[in-house]
Order: structure tokens, then sequence, then C-alpha cells
């Protein structure tokens, strides 16, 4: 993940650090271990691994599930294309989360146990300051624990 936003600062990021990138100069690669399979990451600013600010778009297929969980750090989710549905609690229930379709925004405050699952294929772009880490209520929902057991 590195590696691919040094490369892209590189190509967009002038001298002044003014960075500007069109959406088909994104540079998408595999989701990050924290989330299931199937997500794609493009890292727009900053490094989300490490301290300060970053911003990254995430892409999610169709009937995609985040299981309950919390981040140690505010959440900021703003929907790019398509619908995320978002709900509070630590039990994923369809029938209460909200739908949030295009330039729609979410504040997750740090440790607010949150969930999340698309309908559609989804871009959603979430900002906030590093190291941004994700911590599943039910561990078996971890998609880290699940690579350990292969």
């Amino acid at each position: 993940m590195q590696s691919n936003a040094q490369d892209h600062a590189k190509q967009s990021q002038g001298h002044d650090g003014h960075k500007i990138i069109t959406k088909d100069k994104m540079q998408w690669s595999e989701g990050p271990a924290g989330l299931p399979a199937g997500a794609k990451l493009s890292v727009l600013a900053g490094d989300p691994t490490k301290e300060g600010p970053f911003t990254i778009r995430l892409m999610f297929p169709a009937n995609y599930r985040i299981s309950p969980h919390w981040h140690p750090t505010p959440e900021h989710v703003t929907v790019i294309e398509g619908a995320l549905y978002m709900g509070m609690g630590d039990k994923l229930m369809e029938s209460s989360a909200t739908e949030l379709q295009p330039g729609g925004f979410a504040l997750m405050p740090a440790k607010s146990v949150h969930y999340a699952f698309t309908k559609a294929p989804t871009v959603v772009q979430v900002h906030g300051t590093g190291p941004f880490q994700i911590t599943y209520i039910n561990k078996a929902d971890d998609p880290r624990n699940k690579e350990k057991m292969r």
C-alpha cells in the first residue's frame, strides 16, 4: 500500500506539496487486511498506517459487509458512488441501518461500535488521522484471523 501511495505522489504532487488526482489516474490495490476480501483501496494522501492525516478511497462490491467494529480514532466517511448502509451497535442489523447516497457523510467517533454494508457497488472516501486501525467486536469476524487459519 505504501509504495503505491509513494509512486502516485511522485506522479501528481508538485514541488509545493499541491496534489491533484483525476478519477482516471487513481491507483487501486487490494483492500487492507483488516477488511473482508473484495474491497479495493486507493490512497489519495498521507499514509493510513502511520501517524498523521490521511485520505483514502475504498471500493466495495455489491453485497459487501463489514461486521460490527470500532476504531481508536474518529472515522470520516463520504459516499462518492453507490450507497453505503451504516448502523450503530454490536450486531449488524440491516433494518436499523441508514442509507447514505452520494454526497452523504458519516462521522464515527473514536471507539464507537458500528457496521456497514452495500447492496450495489459503492465507493467511499475515508479521512482521518492515522494510524487507521479496525477492531472487530466478534474476533471471528476479523479477516486477519481467518487468514491465520488457512
